[in-house]
């Protein structure tokens, strides 16, 4: 039997006791992540929260297997953000949508979740998808299952509860949720349990034809943010994607009771995780401006907007490295002037030179 099918079910049980410890330790990392952002000049900061927030976009929908242009989700979010931000033609509605979820998520953090801002959410998540009913919950008579395998040899992982039920779990998840925020009636104390929880109970109902795991981490940023008093500064779909079959094992064990002890332990060290790498982020965005600072006047108007490009990628820097024939796609030179320009990098020690195979690629030198 699944959690839902027992007679337990929304009677979630846990020792809170265990999680007074990380809780105190993320609150504390909180605290210095805050610190350092205060820290930083009002342009670095608007780049922290946009970097962050592309990390969240890009990451939460690597997890469902899609894989959104990093170029559009950059420019929707910025301007979402109200940033300044060039005029571009947005081709990707995905990343368009999920920018706007993201940045409305994270704007009205502290607001009552209600059925209509949980619409909105899905409309925006799913702009620009015309193959299921968007904005509203499923109404399909067949059973919502979580599948793998191959046909003939399906394994169902999870049965959620039937679309006939939906609208009552949903609003009984609504007042769960508001009534467990800081200072209503029935507060859960330890931000980390409640997120923890507010996770696993909307993806147990699995509201929606598709998007469910997307919005689920969107809530339980809200909660986080909620118990903080101020907008997140993490990306816990990146914690999460860096280890998938974790959180699909721990999910999956935890929708079988409601016990949710081990749930919680495993979500608040992911959380965890995702609060420390936010810091890991910040110390990289300081190595760039340094570097640009340091590299500026050496660098023509191509060779600026390649390397603009590769240090987007973050900490990961840019995958495969760079070559000629991608330098000629972002910069528009012809393979000859492209040849050049990556050869002047290497020798002002701006980009350093990578072999692997028959092929040369190369990564930019923060050191």
């Amino acid at each position: 039997m699944y959690n839902w099918q027992q007679n337990d079910w929304l009677h979630f049980r846990y020792d809170e006791a265990a999680f007074t410890e990380i809780a105190l330790s993320f609150m504390a990392i909180a605290g210095q992540s805050l610190g350092y952002l205060q820290g930083l000049s009002g342009e670095e900061q608007a780049e922290s929260i946009v970097s962050i927030l592309v990390k969240e976009a890009i990451k939460t929908s690597s997890i469902e297997g899609e894989f959104i242009s990093r170029v559009d989700v950059i420019s929707s979010i910025r301007k979402n953000l109200g940033y300044t931000t060039p005029s571009y033609h947005i081709k990707d509605k995905r990343s368009e949508g999920i920018a706007t979820l993201l940045v409305k998520a994270r704007e009205d953090f502290d607001s009552d979740f209600t059925e209509a801002v949980l619409f909105e959410w899905h409309q925006s998540l799913m702009l620009g998808n015309t193959s299921i009913h968007v904005g509203q919950y499923r109404n399909h008579p067949e059973p919502m299952q979580v599948i793998s395998g191959a046909i003939g040899r399906e394994v169902v992982h999870f049965e959620a509860p039937p679309s006939a039920q939906v609208p009552a779990e949903m609003q009984a998840f609504f007042e769960w949720f508001n009534a467990t925020k800081p200072d209503e009636k029935s507060p859960i104390p330890n931000l980390l349990i409640r997120a923890a929880i507010a996770h696993l109970y909307f993806e147990t109902i699995h509201p929606f034809e598709d998007g469910n795991g997307r919005i689920g981490r969107v809530i339980a940023e809200k909660a986080l943010a909620q118990g903080l008093k101020r907008p997140i500064l993490m990306s816990l779909s990146t914690a999460i994607e860096a280890d998938k079959k974790a959180y699909y094992a721990a999910l999956k064990k935890a929708q079988r009771t409601n016990d949710l002890t081990e749930w919680i332990q495993y979500f608040s060290e992911t959380i965890l995780k995702a609060q420390l790498e936010f810091i890991e982020t910040i110390d990289f965005l300081l190595k760039k401006t340094t570097f640009f600072d340091k590299h500026q006047a050496k660098l023509n108007e191509a060779q600026c907007k390649v390397l603009n490009r590769m240090l987007e990628e973050g900490e990961e820097n840019f995958k495969g490295g760079m070559n000629a024939r991608k330098y000629q796609s972002i910069s528009k030179v012809s393979k000859a002037t492209a040849t050049r320009h990556l050869q002047d990098l290497v020798e002002k020690g701006i980009l350093i030179v990578q072999k692997g195979g028959r092929s040369t690629h190369y990564q930019v030198n923060l050191g």
